[in-house]
């Protein structure tokens, strides 16, 4: 296949000389200490902090097409400290406490994968700007208000701040705006060329990428069993003291794993490099990401060659978790996302979108992202990431390397360590409930648009999804 098509993260990764061309696939069975299925950034980070760790572990990442294939090079470019769980959620089950040292260790992500990029030479085009949350709307400004009342009563740990309209034109010059709400724990970078050149570091630190391998199944160890968990391929068989699931989305491919994660899509479009007048009527000059305060979510960032990449939700659900090429390319979506974008932006009016391709996210059943090492079964895992997964997954590599190397660590104590979603509904429940959750986001924007009230169709639906 022609990888250069992915996205345009992975067009100007091949502009820029990655060849992407698919590393060696495995070539019969193999014993290795930790076997990592999935060549993403989940799986990447965490064959890079154990090979830090101990440079004579014998590690090897399995991928079913080349590294950064799934979510990892097609995603929105937002390093953010977002987690699906918010401060609130995490709080009620796990006290306090732990709700804010998980804001803490997310906050800190941020800053940890512009450290590495540094100082491994990846040129991710890394800069922490912030985010920008536009209120185009007095619904949407409230919310934005009741956002930093609630940072403010935990002692600003998230640094957010309410913008005036005056103050958010400053930095950003959008069509009815009414003010914006701002944190700093955000950067923009470009995901392809931090997961390409991610990969190359492991195999410098000794580790081994094995391309066009897919994982047809991960097989545990027994109770009380010798020997350690197997992950079966077509090419053959690694046997490892411990094995990683590190394939997110694809997670409902495997066997026995079908309803433990959802499939949902989300979809971009990147303009045409837009020329210095464009910017001086816009702004975005500091790294910014945007988004606003609707329900239906939506992302943007300015690329370094001046595009704006801008992405959101609105593509279905796929019957039985379906995964396809054909779904990561939806005219009626990408169509929804520039005339969102437009309004948005209408400066923009007059110039083309060149790009437009998209890709699935993972979503557990709960909407919470887990990451945790079952000792017995010698298996770890670590995803469910709601489309967040850009910083999260650094965190999880950092976690699930401290869990196979036993060290007692901060990060093995945070709250999302070995928590357990329960699974997905069948068929056809799953298909209805999730299609009509999706479907609520939008309508719930609509009702305030004509209501000029907080949605109750967001209030009904926000404990089913993770709030």
């Amino acid at each position: 296949m022609n990888y250069q098509d992915v996205s345009l993260w992975f067009d100007q990764a091949a502009a820029a000389g990655d060849p992407l061309t698919p590393r060696d696939a495995l070539e019969g069975d193999l014993d290795v200490d930790v076997c990592i299925v999935g060549g993403g950034l989940t799986g990447l980070w965490t064959a890079y902090y154990l090979l830090r760790a101990d440079p004579s572990l014998r590690v090897v990442v399995l991928e079913a097409q080349i590294a950064g294939f799934g979510a990892s090079g097609r995603n929105g470019g937002w390093c953010s400290a977002l987690f699906p769980s918010g401060v609130s959620a995490m709080a009620r089950e796990h006290g306090l406490d732990q709700a804010l040292a998980m804001r803490r260790a997310m906050n800190q992500t941020v800053t940890e994968v512009g450290r590495v990029a540094e100082a491994e030479g990846i040129d991710c085009h890394y800069r922490q700007g912030g985010t920008i949350e536009l209120a185009r709307s007095q619904v949407q400004l409230q919310r934005v208000r009741e956002a930093v009342e609630a940072d403010q009563k935990l002692d600003g740990i998230d640094g957010y701040e309410e913008w005036s309209e005056a103050q958010t034109a400053e930095r950003l010059r959008a069509g009815g705006v009414l003010g914006a709400g701002y944190t700093p724990h955000c950067a923009r970078l470009q995901p392809a060329l931090l997961v390409r050149g991610l990969a190359e570091v492991v195999e410098r630190l000794g580790g081994r990428v094995l391309e066009q391998t897919p994982a047809l199944a991960i097989e545990p160890r027994g109770p009380g069993g010798p020997g350690g968990p197997v992950v079966r391929t077509a090419q053959g068989r690694v046997r490892a003291e411990h094995v990683v699931r590190a394939t997110e989305a694809w997670t409902s491919q495997l066997p026995g794993s079908h309803r433990a994660i959802a499939p949902i899509y989300s979809l971009m479009v990147a303009t045409e490099p837009l020329p210095a007048e464009f910017w001086a009527q816009v702004g975005l000059e500091r790294g910014e990401t945007f988004t606003d305060a609707r329900h239906l979510v939506i992302y943007g960032q300015r690329t370094m060659d001046d595009r704006i990449a801008f992405g959101g939700r609105g593509a279905p659900y796929h019957f039985g978790s379906r995964i396809d090429p054909d779904f990561d390319r939806d005219p009626r979506v990408f169509a929804a996302l520039r005339r969102t974008l437009n309004g948005l932006l209408p400066q923009l009016r007059g110039f083309n979108f060149t790009h437009g391709w998209g890709g699935p996210l993972g979503i557990a059943r709960d909407w919470k992202a887990s990451v945790g090492l079952d000792r017995a079964s010698g298996v770890g895992w670590a995803g469910g990431y709601v489309g967040d997964g850009l910083s999260t997954t650094n965190l999880a590599g950092r976690t699930l390397a401290d869990l196979v190397l036993e060290r007692d660590t901060d990060l093995v104590h945070l709250p999302w360590v070995g928590h357990r979603s329960r699974n997905w509904e069948p068929e056809p429940l799953r298909w209805l409930g999730t299609n009509a959750g999706l479907r609520a986001m939008t309508a719930a924007d609509a009702e305030e648009r004509l209501t000029s009230r907080p949605s109750v169709a967001a209030r009904l639906m926000a404990p089913l999804l993770g709030h």
